[in-house]
């Protein structure tokens, strides 16, 4: 008996332009700072330094803001809506780091579909993702355009 991978994910002709998609939280903790500044080499005293942080405008330390961008996308992951569909993450537009991410804080993320465009040469298409990424208070804490290209649905010969 063959197991062949069934995609959970959406095709690209099953987007509809202004459909939305809320994503479960997660609470952004001390392990995951200290983690992505090993990880990325990013020991920005905003980040780790309690101290030194303390005497910025935000008086204390702040997550990084790509770790928190990292965040939302694997919380869109996990949604499953384009597991598997996914032909490639092709673009970050119009990125804002609105406010500050502090340790403890939970976010999650608001997907609404910004517009399609069909590439057959690719075998599907590019799906403009509008995210908002909001904190527990559902301020805004992040914003901007992924745009992603997503496989078409194959025909009955395809399988």
């Amino acid at each position: 008996m063959s197991t062949t991978y069934t995609p959970r994910g959406r095709y690209f002709e099953e987007f509809a332009v202004g459909e939305r998609i809320v994503t479960a939280a997660r609470t952004v903790t001390e392990a995951d700072v200290v983690a992505f500044a090993g990880l990325s080499g990013d020991y920005n005293p905003i980040h780790t330094d309690a101290e030194f942080a303390a005497q910025t405008p935000f008086g204390r330390r702040i997550a990084h803001g790509l770790l928190v961008t990292s965040i939302a996308s694997g919380l869109a992951m996990q949604t499953g809506f384009i597991e598997g569909t996914t032909l490639a993450f092709r673009e970050i537009r119009e990125w804002k780091f609105v406010k500050p991410v502090f340790i403890g804080d939970t976010v999650h993320v608001v997907i609404t579909v910004q517009g399609t465009k069909p590439m057959p040469r690719l075998g599907g298409g590019a799906v403009d993702f509008k995210l908002e990424v909001r904190n527990q208070r559902g301020d805004v804490v992040m914003r901007g355009v992924w745009t992603v290209l997503v496989l078409s649905r194959p025909t009955p010969e395809e399988g």
